[in-house]
């Protein structure tokens, strides 16, 4: 690849990152049931969308994630 080819796909990089990141911090609760943070997808794009980063993000952070609100409280031993 020739520098132009690489700027554009660190450029698309930076963008999808920083799409995730803003992403991860508007939609981020914490349930009520066990005391975690989860990343709420609110449509199954987004939950596609960034499937991929969220994955190492789990790795790296520990955080979880789940498409649409949490339905009441689950019986979550303590």
């Amino acid at each position: 690849m020739r520098k132009a080819q690489w700027t554009v796909v660190a450029i698309f990089g930076l963008a999808y990152l920083s799409a995730y990141l803003i992403y991860r911090k508007v939609n981020t609760e914490i349930w009520s049931v066990d005391k975690r943070s989860y990343v709420i997808y609110g449509s199954k794009v987004s939950y596609y969308c960034f499937r991929p980063i969220s994955y190492l993000d789990s790795k790296l952070t520990g955080m979880r994630f789940h498409i649409g609100p949490h339905q009441g409280n689950a019986n979550v031993p303590e």
